[in-house]
């Protein structure tokens, strides 16, 4: 696994500029997705009953007005199109972005350098049709677990309560989710290699442990350093802790392609 580190290292320093752009498209996704939920969650914030001055019926009677204007009307109507919207854009424009990296990645030893741009022209095509099938896959268990979610929430006297009853499920579902996604990456690898998606597929299958080790601690490097960032900004609020949070995004976007880059060594270091 320490090759495959340090070769997504390399990788990922030759695609700084890669970086950059996806950190700027990173920041205005971000932002808008904030100010939507921000419109959506101040005023039901402010409607929920004080926590100090009301009693547990004031509560139990906030979440029986919530439950009846959930199922009676249409309320959430509106805000899950919204939500439906800003999901498409997303699942629009990431197969283009996937592409020009992958590409990229398969080419960086070449002499012209990275072809990013020249990925998106060249392999956009299959790395959308596997992406939209691999999201596809990846949702299709909300139509069975949403609707039972919000049931045990609207009917949970505490988030304690309800995170207990929904938490099993909840993991089922992120394993499924982890599991699709290594499998259609590793596809995806092959499309843009021109090995096939298939004979990726099977070789991914064939050696999944090492391809998931590898993933699971580019994950893993990347959660204990969001919650290090996190606890700093807490101890050091300020304007220290300020500029980290603003500075970890260009940190994230850096992790995210770092662990692509070293899960496509790793996939590669496979090809027979």
């Amino acid at each position: 696994m320490r090759t495959h580190l340090k070769q997504g290292w390399r990788l990922t320093v030759k695609h700084f500029y890669i970086i950059i752009m996806l950190f700027l498209y990173e920041l205005i996704w971000g932002f808008f997705l904030y100010r939507t939920i921000e419109g959506i969650t101040v005023p039901l914030l402010k409607r929920f009953p004080d926590s100090i001055g009301s009693s547990g019926t004031a509560v139990q009677l906030f979440m029986t007005e919530a439950q009846f204007q959930l199922i009676k009307t249409d309320l959430i109507r509106p805000y899950l199109w919204l939500f439906c919207g800003l999901l498409a854009g997303r699942i629009v424009i990431t197969p283009f972005l996937n592409a020009g990296l992958f590409h990229s990645l398969h080419h960086v030893t070449d002499d012209a350098g990275t072809k990013f741009l020249k990925g998106i022209r060249a392999a956009w095509k299959p790395v959308a049709l596997l992406y939209l099938i691999e999201t596809t896959l990846t949702l299709l268990p909300a139509i069975w677990l949403l609707p039972r979610a919000l049931t045990k929430l609207l009917g949970s006297s505490s988030l304690l309560e309800f995170a207990q009853q929904a938490g099993p499920w909840a993991g089922a579902w992120l394993a499924w989710a982890v599991l699709i996604h290594l499998l259609f990456l590793s596809m995806q690898f092959g499309a843009v290699a021109g090995t096939g998606a298939f004979r990726s597929l099977w070789t991914c299958i064939a050696n999944f442990l090492p391809f998931a080790g590898i993933s699971i601690l580019m994950w893993a490097i990347g959660a204990v350093l969001s919650m290090t960032i996190a606890s700093v900004s807490l101890l050091w609020a300020g304007l220290l802790a300020l500029i980290l949070h603003q500075g970890y995004q260009l940190i994230r976007t850096i992790m995210k392609v770092w662990t692509v880059a070293a899960q496509y060594d790793a996939w590669q270091s496979k090809q027979v």
